[in-house]
Protein backbone atom coordinates (compact mmCIF):
# COMPACT_ATOMS: atom_id res chain seq x y z
CA UNK A 1 0.00 0.00 0.00
CA UNK A 2 1.49 3.31 -1.06
CA UNK A 3 1.12 6.59 0.80
CA UNK A 4 1.79 10.15 -0.18
CA UNK A 5 5.07 11.89 0.50
CA UNK A 6 3.11 14.25 2.74
CA UNK A 7 1.90 11.32 4.87
CA UNK A 8 5.39 9.77 5.11
CA UNK A 9 6.91 13.11 6.07
CA UNK A 10 4.27 13.72 8.75
CA UNK A 11 4.65 10.20 10.17
CA UNK A 12 8.43 10.43 10.32
CA UNK A 13 8.42 13.86 11.94
CA UNK A 14 5.79 12.69 14.44
CA UNK A 15 7.84 9.58 15.22
CA UNK A 16 10.92 11.72 15.88
CA UNK A 17 9.01 14.09 18.17
CA UNK A 18 7.26 11.26 20.02
CA UNK A 19 10.59 9.47 20.39
CA UNK A 20 12.20 12.62 21.76
CA UNK A 21 9.29 13.21 24.16
CA UNK A 22 9.48 9.58 25.29
CA UNK A 23 13.21 9.79 25.95
CA UNK A 24 12.73 13.02 27.90
CA UNK A 25 9.84 11.52 29.86
CA UNK A 26 11.65 8.30 30.71
CA UNK A 27 14.80 10.22 31.61
CA UNK A 28 12.80 12.56 33.84
CA UNK A 29 11.07 9.65 35.56
CA UNK A 30 14.37 7.89 36.21
CA UNK A 31 15.89 11.11 37.51
CA UNK A 32 12.89 11.80 39.76
CA UNK A 33 12.90 8.28 41.12
CA UNK A 34 16.61 8.51 41.82
CA UNK A 35 16.10 11.82 43.66
CA UNK A 36 13.16 10.46 45.66
CA UNK A 37 15.09 7.30 46.54
CA UNK A 38 18.09 9.32 47.62
CA UNK A 39 15.92 11.58 49.79
CA UNK A 40 14.00 8.64 51.20
CA UNK A 41 17.14 6.70 51.97
CA UNK A 42 18.61 9.75 53.70
CA UNK A 43 15.47 10.21 55.73
CA UNK A 44 15.40 6.54 56.74
CA UNK A 45 19.08 6.64 57.68
CA UNK A 46 18.56 9.77 59.81
CA UNK A 47 15.59 8.13 61.48
CA UNK A 48 17.66 4.98 62.09
CA UNK A 49 20.45 7.05 63.71
CA UNK A 50 17.92 8.77 66.00
CA UNK A 51 16.20 5.54 66.97
CA UNK A 52 19.51 3.72 67.46
CA UNK A 53 20.66 6.46 69.83
CA UNK A 54 17.34 6.28 71.67
CA UNK A 55 17.51 2.49 71.97
CA UNK A 56 21.08 2.45 73.28
CA UNK A 57 20.79 5.43 75.69
CA UNK A 58 19.46 3.38 78.58
CA UNK A 59 19.57 -0.22 79.73
CA UNK A 60 15.90 -0.52 78.84
CA UNK A 61 15.47 -0.18 75.09
CA UNK A 62 12.76 2.21 73.90
CA UNK A 63 12.05 4.20 70.72
CA UNK A 64 11.74 7.92 70.31
CA UNK A 65 8.31 8.14 68.71
CA UNK A 66 5.05 9.97 68.57
CA UNK A 67 2.36 9.43 71.12
CA UNK A 68 -0.20 7.79 68.82
CA UNK A 69 -2.80 5.14 69.35
CA UNK A 70 -2.82 2.24 66.91
CA UNK A 71 -5.90 3.71 65.18
CA UNK A 72 -4.21 7.09 64.80
CA UNK A 73 -1.08 5.44 63.57
CA UNK A 74 -3.05 3.52 60.96
CA UNK A 75 -4.65 6.73 59.69
CA UNK A 76 -1.30 8.46 59.14
CA UNK A 77 0.76 5.47 58.14
CA UNK A 78 1.98 7.20 54.99
CA UNK A 79 3.71 9.85 57.11
CA UNK A 80 5.33 7.73 59.81
CA UNK A 81 8.33 5.45 59.99
CA UNK A 82 8.31 1.96 61.43
CA UNK A 83 11.06 0.67 63.72
CA UNK A 84 11.86 -2.74 65.19
CA UNK A 85 14.86 -4.32 66.88
CA UNK A 86 15.81 -7.90 66.01
CA UNK A 87 18.27 -10.36 67.32
CA UNK A 88 20.31 -12.24 64.78
CA UNK A 89 18.34 -15.36 65.78
CA UNK A 90 15.13 -13.74 64.47
CA UNK A 91 13.62 -12.77 67.85
CA UNK A 92 11.76 -9.44 68.00
CA UNK A 93 13.23 -7.47 70.90
CA UNK A 94 11.36 -4.18 70.43
CA UNK A 95 8.97 -2.53 68.00
CA UNK A 96 7.09 0.75 67.63
CA UNK A 97 4.10 0.91 69.94
CA UNK A 98 1.64 1.69 67.16
CA UNK A 99 2.68 -1.39 65.15
CA UNK A 100 0.20 -4.26 65.42
CA UNK A 101 2.47 -6.78 63.65
CA UNK A 102 6.14 -7.45 63.08
CA UNK A 103 7.98 -6.06 60.09
CA UNK A 104 9.06 -8.63 57.51
CA UNK A 105 12.25 -10.33 58.67
CA UNK A 106 15.07 -10.81 56.13
CA UNK A 107 17.59 -13.14 57.75
CA UNK A 108 20.31 -12.52 55.15
CA UNK A 109 19.97 -8.75 55.52
CA UNK A 110 20.13 -9.09 59.32
CA UNK A 111 23.37 -11.06 59.16
CA UNK A 112 24.90 -8.56 56.73
CA UNK A 113 23.90 -5.67 59.00
CA UNK A 114 25.27 -7.45 62.06
CA UNK A 115 28.59 -7.57 60.19
CA UNK A 116 28.56 -3.74 60.11
CA UNK A 117 26.87 -2.92 56.77
CA UNK A 118 23.84 -0.74 56.10
CA UNK A 119 21.41 -2.86 54.10
CA UNK A 120 18.36 -1.56 52.21
CA UNK A 121 15.50 -3.79 51.11
CA UNK A 122 12.17 -3.13 49.33
CA UNK A 123 9.52 -5.23 51.05
CA UNK A 124 5.80 -5.35 51.82
CA UNK A 125 4.16 -4.70 55.20
CA UNK A 126 0.44 -4.76 56.01
CA UNK A 127 -0.36 -4.76 52.31
CA UNK A 128 1.71 -1.70 51.43
CA UNK A 129 5.16 -1.46 49.87
CA UNK A 130 7.95 -0.33 52.23
CA UNK A 131 11.68 0.27 52.17
CA UNK A 132 13.64 -1.09 55.09
CA UNK A 133 17.08 -0.22 56.44
CA UNK A 134 18.84 -2.83 58.53
CA UNK A 135 21.07 -0.84 60.89
CA UNK A 136 23.77 -2.52 63.08
CA UNK A 137 23.50 -1.61 66.81
CA UNK A 138 26.82 -3.24 67.59
CA UNK A 139 28.57 0.02 66.71
CA UNK A 140 27.05 1.50 69.90
CA UNK A 141 28.75 -0.99 72.22
CA UNK A 142 29.20 -4.68 73.00
CA UNK A 143 25.89 -4.74 74.87
CA UNK A 144 24.05 -4.63 71.56
CA UNK A 145 26.10 -7.17 69.69
CA UNK A 146 23.83 -9.43 67.64
CA UNK A 147 21.16 -6.68 67.68
CA UNK A 148 19.95 -5.11 64.43
CA UNK A 149 17.61 -2.15 64.10
CA UNK A 150 15.13 -2.26 61.21
CA UNK A 151 13.63 1.10 60.19
CA UNK A 152 11.06 1.13 57.37
CA UNK A 153 9.14 3.80 55.50
CA UNK A 154 6.08 3.34 53.27
CA UNK A 155 6.61 3.77 49.49
CA UNK A 156 3.02 4.60 48.57
CA UNK A 157 3.64 8.34 48.26
CA UNK A 158 6.78 7.73 46.22
CA UNK A 159 5.00 5.28 43.91
CA UNK A 160 2.01 7.56 43.47
CA UNK A 161 4.22 10.52 42.60
CA UNK A 162 6.14 8.50 40.03
CA UNK A 163 2.89 7.13 38.58
CA UNK A 164 1.30 10.57 38.35
CA UNK A 165 4.39 11.92 36.65
CA UNK A 166 4.40 8.93 34.27
CA UNK A 167 0.76 9.62 33.39
CA UNK A 168 1.60 13.29 32.93
CA UNK A 169 4.46 12.50 30.57
CA UNK A 170 2.28 9.97 28.72
CA UNK A 171 -0.32 12.68 28.20
CA UNK A 172 2.32 15.16 27.13
CA UNK A 173 3.73 12.60 24.68
CA UNK A 174 0.29 11.98 23.17
CA UNK A 175 -0.27 15.72 22.91
CA UNK A 176 3.16 16.20 21.33
CA UNK A 177 2.41 13.36 18.87
CA UNK A 178 -0.95 14.81 17.88
CA UNK A 179 0.43 18.34 17.60
CA UNK A 180 3.47 17.10 15.66
CA UNK A 181 1.37 15.14 13.20
CA UNK A 182 -1.01 18.04 12.67
CA UNK A 183 1.77 20.59 12.34
CA UNK A 184 3.93 18.42 10.11
CA UNK A 185 0.91 17.53 7.95
CA UNK A 186 0.22 21.21 7.48
CA UNK A 187 3.88 22.06 6.82
CA UNK A 188 4.28 19.09 4.46
CA UNK A 189 1.19 20.24 2.60
CA UNK A 190 2.69 23.69 2.12
CA UNK A 191 6.03 22.10 1.17
CA UNK A 192 4.57 19.84 -1.54
CA UNK A 193 2.00 22.35 -2.81
CA UNK A 194 4.53 23.82 -5.29
CA UNK A 195 5.13 20.30 -6.62
CA UNK A 196 1.40 19.87 -7.23
CA UNK A 197 1.22 23.22 -8.98
CA UNK A 198 4.19 22.28 -11.17
CA UNK A 199 2.50 18.92 -11.92
CA UNK A 200 -0.78 20.66 -12.77
CA UNK A 201 0.99 22.95 -15.22
CA UNK A 202 2.90 20.02 -16.72
CA UNK A 203 -0.31 17.99 -17.14
CA UNK A 204 -1.98 20.92 -18.89
CA UNK A 205 0.69 20.84 -21.61
CA UNK A 206 -0.39 18.65 -24.51
CA UNK A 207 0.60 17.98 -28.10
CA UNK A 208 -1.00 21.24 -29.17
CA UNK A 209 0.68 23.35 -26.51
CA UNK A 210 4.25 22.10 -26.41
CA UNK A 211 5.45 25.69 -26.74
CA UNK A 212 4.12 26.43 -23.25
CA UNK A 213 6.52 26.32 -20.33
CA UNK A 214 6.20 25.81 -16.59
CA UNK A 215 6.51 29.02 -14.60
CA UNK A 216 5.19 27.95 -11.17
CA UNK A 217 7.81 28.70 -8.50
CA UNK A 218 10.45 29.19 -11.19
CA UNK A 219 12.02 31.91 -9.04
CA UNK A 220 12.13 29.80 -5.86
CA UNK A 221 15.60 28.49 -5.07
CA UNK A 222 14.44 25.02 -4.00
CA UNK A 223 12.29 24.44 -7.11
CA UNK A 224 14.22 26.42 -9.72
CA UNK A 225 16.29 23.45 -10.86
CA UNK A 226 13.22 21.18 -11.08
CA UNK A 227 11.37 23.73 -13.21
CA UNK A 228 14.44 24.28 -15.40
CA UNK A 229 14.87 20.54 -15.95
CA UNK A 230 11.19 20.12 -16.85
CA UNK A 231 11.27 23.08 -19.22
CA UNK A 232 14.44 21.75 -20.83
CA UNK A 233 12.78 18.37 -21.25
CA UNK A 234 9.69 20.05 -22.74
CA UNK A 235 11.94 21.92 -25.18
CA UNK A 236 13.55 18.62 -26.23
CA UNK A 237 10.14 16.98 -26.58
CA UNK A 238 8.90 19.93 -28.63
CA UNK A 239 11.96 19.74 -30.87
CA UNK A 240 11.55 15.99 -31.32
CA UNK A 241 7.82 16.36 -31.94
CA UNK A 242 8.38 19.05 -34.55
CA UNK A 243 11.11 16.95 -36.18
CA UNK A 244 8.84 13.91 -36.32
CA UNK A 245 5.94 15.98 -37.64
CA UNK A 246 8.12 17.40 -40.41
CA UNK A 247 9.51 13.93 -41.05
CA UNK A 248 6.00 12.48 -41.34
CA UNK A 249 4.88 15.30 -43.64
CA UNK A 250 7.98 14.94 -45.82
CA UNK A 251 7.68 11.15 -45.92
CA UNK A 252 4.01 11.44 -46.91
CA UNK A 253 4.95 13.87 -49.68
CA UNK A 254 7.76 11.68 -50.95
CA UNK A 255 5.56 8.59 -50.96
CA UNK A 256 2.65 10.43 -52.57
CA UNK A 257 4.69 11.59 -55.57
CA UNK A 258 5.54 8.15 -57.01
CA UNK A 259 2.11 6.82 -56.09
CA UNK A 260 0.46 9.73 -57.91
CA UNK A 261 2.69 9.11 -60.91
CA UNK A 262 1.82 5.40 -60.88
CA UNK A 263 -1.89 6.09 -60.66
CA UNK A 264 -1.80 8.72 -63.39
CA UNK A 265 0.10 6.55 -65.84
CA UNK A 266 -2.12 3.55 -65.19
CA UNK A 267 -5.31 5.61 -65.59
CA UNK A 268 -4.06 7.06 -68.87
CA UNK A 269 -3.11 3.59 -70.11
CA UNK A 270 -6.58 2.23 -69.30
CA UNK A 271 -8.57 4.93 -71.05
CA UNK A 272 -8.34 3.08 -74.41
CA UNK A 273 -6.83 0.08 -76.03
CA UNK A 274 -3.11 0.53 -76.72
CA UNK A 275 -0.35 -1.20 -78.59
CA UNK A 276 1.83 -3.69 -76.66
CA UNK A 277 4.77 -1.33 -76.93
CA UNK A 278 2.82 1.44 -75.19
CA UNK A 279 1.86 -0.89 -72.35
CA UNK A 280 5.51 -1.89 -72.05
CA UNK A 281 6.61 1.74 -71.72
CA UNK A 282 3.97 2.30 -69.01
CA UNK A 283 5.11 -0.79 -67.10
CA UNK A 284 8.77 0.27 -67.37
CA UNK A 285 7.89 3.72 -66.02
CA UNK A 286 5.87 2.12 -63.23
CA UNK A 287 8.80 -0.11 -62.39
CA UNK A 288 11.01 2.98 -61.96
CA UNK A 289 8.47 4.53 -59.60
CA UNK A 290 8.23 1.26 -57.66
CA UNK A 291 12.01 1.16 -57.35
CA UNK A 292 11.88 4.73 -56.04
CA UNK A 293 9.21 3.71 -53.51
CA UNK A 294 11.37 0.77 -52.46
CA UNK A 295 14.38 3.04 -51.87
CA UNK A 296 12.29 5.45 -49.82
CA UNK A 297 10.78 2.71 -47.66
CA UNK A 298 14.20 1.10 -47.14
CA UNK A 299 15.65 4.45 -46.08
CA UNK A 300 12.72 5.12 -43.77
CA UNK A 301 13.12 1.67 -42.22
CA UNK A 302 16.82 2.31 -41.60
CA UNK A 303 16.06 5.64 -39.91
CA UNK A 304 13.23 4.09 -37.88
CA UNK A 305 15.61 1.40 -36.61
CA UNK A 306 18.09 4.11 -35.71
CA UNK A 307 15.43 6.06 -33.79
CA UNK A 308 14.40 2.89 -31.98
CA UNK A 309 17.99 2.21 -30.95
CA UNK A 310 18.17 -1.16 -32.75
CA UNK A 311 20.59 -0.06 -35.47
CA UNK A 312 23.58 -1.79 -33.89
CA UNK A 313 26.61 -2.29 -36.13
CA UNK A 314 27.97 -5.79 -36.37
CA UNK A 315 31.63 -6.68 -36.04
CA UNK A 316 33.50 -8.49 -38.77
CA UNK A 317 36.79 -8.14 -40.62
CA UNK A 318 36.37 -5.65 -43.45
CA UNK A 319 38.99 -4.48 -45.98
CA UNK A 320 37.95 -0.86 -46.21
CA UNK A 321 40.02 -0.25 -49.34
CA UNK A 322 38.45 -3.19 -51.14
CA UNK A 323 34.97 -2.08 -50.02
CA UNK A 324 35.62 1.45 -51.24
CA UNK A 325 36.97 0.09 -54.57
CA UNK A 326 33.69 -1.79 -55.14
CA UNK A 327 31.60 1.29 -54.34
CA UNK A 328 33.67 3.55 -56.63
CA UNK A 329 33.60 0.94 -59.41
CA UNK A 330 29.79 0.73 -59.29
CA UNK A 331 29.47 4.51 -59.46
CA UNK A 332 32.25 5.02 -62.00
CA UNK A 333 29.94 4.76 -65.01
CA UNK A 334 27.66 7.50 -63.66
CA UNK A 335 30.71 9.69 -63.07
CA UNK A 336 31.91 9.14 -66.66
CA UNK A 337 28.47 9.94 -68.04
CA UNK A 338 28.59 13.31 -66.25
CA UNK A 339 32.25 13.90 -67.12
CA UNK A 340 33.33 13.82 -63.48
CA UNK A 341 36.71 12.58 -62.31
CA UNK A 342 36.30 10.06 -59.45
CA UNK A 343 39.44 9.04 -57.51
CA UNK A 344 40.15 7.00 -54.37
CA UNK A 345 43.11 7.06 -51.97
CA UNK A 346 43.79 5.49 -48.57
CA UNK A 347 46.31 5.83 -45.78
CA UNK A 348 46.99 3.52 -42.89
CA UNK A 349 45.72 0.00 -42.24
CA UNK A 350 42.77 -1.13 -44.35
CA UNK A 351 41.69 -4.21 -42.37
CA UNK A 352 39.27 -3.23 -39.60
CA UNK A 353 36.54 -4.74 -37.43
CA UNK A 354 33.28 -3.20 -38.63
CA UNK A 355 29.91 -3.92 -40.27
CA UNK A 356 30.41 -4.57 -43.98
CA UNK A 357 26.83 -3.66 -45.01
CA UNK A 358 26.56 -0.46 -42.97
CA UNK A 359 30.07 0.68 -43.83
CA UNK A 360 29.32 0.13 -47.53
CA UNK A 361 26.09 2.11 -47.21
CA UNK A 362 28.00 5.01 -45.65
CA UNK A 363 30.51 5.05 -48.53
CA UNK A 364 27.81 4.70 -51.19
CA UNK A 365 25.66 7.52 -49.79
CA UNK A 366 28.63 9.88 -49.47
CA UNK A 367 29.85 9.33 -53.05
CA UNK A 368 26.32 9.22 -54.48
CA UNK A 369 25.52 12.58 -52.85
CA UNK A 370 28.70 14.13 -54.28
CA UNK A 371 27.82 12.87 -57.78
CA UNK A 372 24.37 14.49 -57.62
CA UNK A 373 25.71 17.97 -56.99
CA UNK A 374 29.04 18.01 -58.83
CA UNK A 375 28.72 19.63 -62.27
CA UNK A 376 30.15 18.19 -65.46
CA UNK A 377 33.92 18.43 -65.62
CA UNK A 378 34.22 18.42 -61.86
CA UNK A 379 36.17 16.09 -59.59
CA UNK A 380 35.40 13.92 -56.56
CA UNK A 381 38.07 12.61 -54.22
CA UNK A 382 37.40 9.77 -51.77
CA UNK A 383 39.93 9.43 -48.93
CA UNK A 384 40.11 6.74 -46.25
CA UNK A 385 42.46 7.22 -43.34
CA UNK A 386 42.93 5.00 -40.29
CA UNK A 387 44.43 6.75 -37.27
CA UNK A 388 44.64 5.69 -33.63
CA UNK A 389 41.80 3.18 -33.61
CA UNK A 390 39.45 5.35 -35.66
CA UNK A 391 38.69 5.54 -39.34
CA UNK A 392 37.79 8.68 -41.28
CA UNK A 393 36.00 8.52 -44.61
CA UNK A 394 35.89 11.85 -46.43
CA UNK A 395 34.45 12.74 -49.81
CA UNK A 396 35.46 16.09 -51.37
CA UNK A 397 33.75 17.47 -54.46
CA UNK A 398 34.14 20.54 -56.68
CA UNK A 399 30.44 21.38 -56.65
CA UNK A 400 28.73 24.62 -55.63
CA UNK A 401 29.20 24.06 -51.90
CA UNK A 402 26.68 23.57 -49.11
CA UNK A 403 25.44 27.06 -48.42
CA UNK A 404 25.71 29.05 -45.18
CA UNK A 405 24.63 26.12 -42.96
CA UNK A 406 26.50 23.01 -44.12
CA UNK A 407 25.36 20.82 -41.23
CA UNK A 408 21.75 20.99 -42.43
CA UNK A 409 22.51 18.43 -45.12
CA UNK A 410 22.20 15.76 -42.44
CA UNK A 411 18.57 16.73 -41.76
CA UNK A 412 16.00 14.30 -43.06
CA UNK A 413 14.44 15.20 -46.41
CA UNK A 414 16.69 18.25 -46.67
CA UNK A 415 17.78 19.12 -50.17
CA UNK A 416 20.27 21.71 -51.23
CA UNK A 417 19.13 24.49 -53.54
CA UNK A 418 17.91 22.64 -56.65
CA UNK A 419 18.50 25.74 -58.75
CA UNK A 420 22.14 24.68 -58.91
CA UNK A 421 21.06 21.66 -60.93
CA UNK A 422 17.89 22.73 -62.73
CA UNK A 423 15.66 19.97 -64.03
CA UNK A 424 17.66 17.25 -62.29
CA UNK A 425 15.24 14.70 -60.87
CA UNK A 426 17.99 12.43 -59.60
CA UNK A 427 18.58 14.41 -56.42
CA UNK A 428 17.02 11.61 -54.40
CA UNK A 429 14.80 11.74 -51.35
CA UNK A 430 17.02 13.74 -49.01
CA UNK A 431 17.55 10.74 -46.71
CA UNK A 432 20.99 9.53 -47.80
CA UNK A 433 23.12 11.74 -45.57
CA UNK A 434 20.61 11.45 -42.72
CA UNK A 435 21.24 7.69 -42.85
CA UNK A 436 25.00 8.33 -42.87
CA UNK A 437 24.67 10.35 -39.68
CA UNK A 438 22.41 7.71 -38.09
CA UNK A 439 25.00 4.99 -38.79
CA UNK A 440 27.81 7.19 -37.48
CA UNK A 441 25.81 7.82 -34.30
CA UNK A 442 25.21 4.07 -34.00
CA UNK A 443 28.97 3.55 -34.06
CA UNK A 444 29.43 6.29 -31.48
CA UNK A 445 31.10 8.36 -34.18
CA UNK A 446 30.33 11.64 -35.90
CA UNK A 447 29.52 13.14 -39.28
CA UNK A 448 30.44 16.65 -40.39
CA UNK A 449 30.21 18.80 -43.48
CA UNK A 450 32.06 21.94 -44.52
CA UNK A 451 32.56 24.23 -47.46
CA UNK A 452 36.02 24.19 -49.00
CA UNK A 453 38.00 27.44 -49.28
CA UNK A 454 38.47 27.11 -53.05
CA UNK A 455 34.91 26.00 -53.71
CA UNK A 456 33.15 22.70 -53.35
CA UNK A 457 32.35 20.77 -50.18
CA UNK A 458 33.76 18.03 -48.01
CA UNK A 459 31.57 15.54 -46.13
CA UNK A 460 33.38 13.22 -43.72
CA UNK A 461 32.53 10.51 -41.21
CA UNK A 462 34.68 9.44 -38.28
CA UNK A 463 33.94 5.95 -36.94
CA UNK A 464 35.73 4.83 -33.77
CA UNK A 465 36.87 1.27 -34.26
CA UNK A 466 37.71 -0.42 -30.97
CA UNK A 467 39.68 -3.20 -32.58
CA UNK A 468 41.88 -2.49 -35.56
CA UNK A 469 43.70 -5.43 -37.11
CA UNK A 470 46.98 -4.66 -38.82
CA UNK A 471 47.34 -5.98 -42.32
CA UNK A 472 50.09 -8.53 -42.58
Amino acid sequence: MSHSFRFHLAIRFTAVMVGAATVIGVGSLLALRAVLDRELNGTIQNMASIQAASVTDSPEMHFHEWELTPDEADSVRDLIRYAQVWSTSGQSLLRSRFMTADLPFDREAVFQADAGELIYRDESFAGIPIRSLYYPLARFGPVHESHVLQVAAPLLARHEMVERLALFFAGVTLLVGAASFGGSWWLAGRAVRPVHEVIDQAEAIGAGSLDHRIDAYADTHEYRRLVEVLNTMLARIQGTFETQRRFTADASHELRSPLTALRGEIEVALRREREPGEYRRVLESNLEEIARLTRITDDLLTLARSDAGVLRPGSESVHTRELADRVVERLHQRAEEKGISLSLSSRGDTLVQADDRLLGQVMWNLVDNALKFTPAGGAIEVEIESIEGAMEISVTDSGPGLGPDPERIFDRFYRADTSRTPGDESLGTGLGLAIVKAIADGYGGSARAENMAGGGACVSVVLPLRRVAHAG
